[in-house]
């Protein structure tokens, strides 16, 4: 391997849109000591070829089919912790921000500043820094965090049952252990999936064990 090629930090592009993936790959390969290596278009493409070509950059476009790219950057930081994740989104609201940068992510640069900001991302992420678009910077610093409350609006039954679920009580022993009829514990558990988005019991339990609702 050349020094120049040793020296050079290899990126995957994930965004749906094979026009923007082409825009960015065109931008990203013109700048010295960078190189993309791969794309992807769909989330479970990029945690596929995240894992398997161990790059020093994934820049992660936020809206993909295939699940959250949101949810997806803890998986990828755990199985991928050599590349750094680049956010690239048309999401200005600073909450998304502040949860791309809580779940691991090094950078998050929106696409109508993409030009200006995402090389210098893309770099800063490679060295191990951070960076964040400055406009939701100031505007993230001057909007407290929101208090942490149920998530997905579950009430306070509902988290009860979900605990019982992840601990791996049938709904018969739920029914037993909370005073309720087993319908009701059966109407409970619908509910819960509707609201959190996952139908099996192991996404369930992996939903607890993200929010802290059990430990493992």
């Amino acid at each position: 391997m050349s020094d120049q090629a040793a020296d050079e930090t290899s990126v995957i592009i994930a965004d749906d849109h094979a026009v923007v993936r082409k825009g960015l790959r065109l931008l990203i390969d013109a700048e010295p000591g960078l190189r993309v290596i791969a794309e992807a278009g769909t989330v479970p493409d990029a945690v596929r070829k995240t894992r398997a070509l161990r790059a020093g950059v994934l820049v992660l476009d936020l809206n993909m089919p295939g699940g959250s790219s949101l949810e997806a950057i803890p998986e990828l930081r755990e199985q991928a912790p050599m590349t750094a994740i680049v956010v690239l989104t048309m999401q200005n609201d600073p909450a998304f921000a502040r949860q791309a940068l809580q779940s691991g992510a090094a950078g998050f640069v929106l696409k109508e500043a993409a030009d200006d900001e995402l090389l210098e991302a893309i770099r800063l992420a490679a060295d191990g820094g951070t960076y964040l678009n400055p406009s939701l910077g100031a505007r993230l610093a001057a909007q407290p965090p929101e208090p942490a409350g149920p998530p997905d609006d579950l009430s306070e039954r509902e988290l009860s049952v979900l605990r019982l679920i992840a601990l791996g009580y049938t709904n018969s022993e739920i029914a037993a252990e909370l005073h309720l009829s087993v319908r009701t514990v059966e109407s409970h558990r619908a509910h819960i999936q509707q609201k959190t988005r996952r139908s099996s019991r192991a996404e369930l339990v992996r939903y607890a064990l993200e929010h802290g609702l059990v430990e493992l």
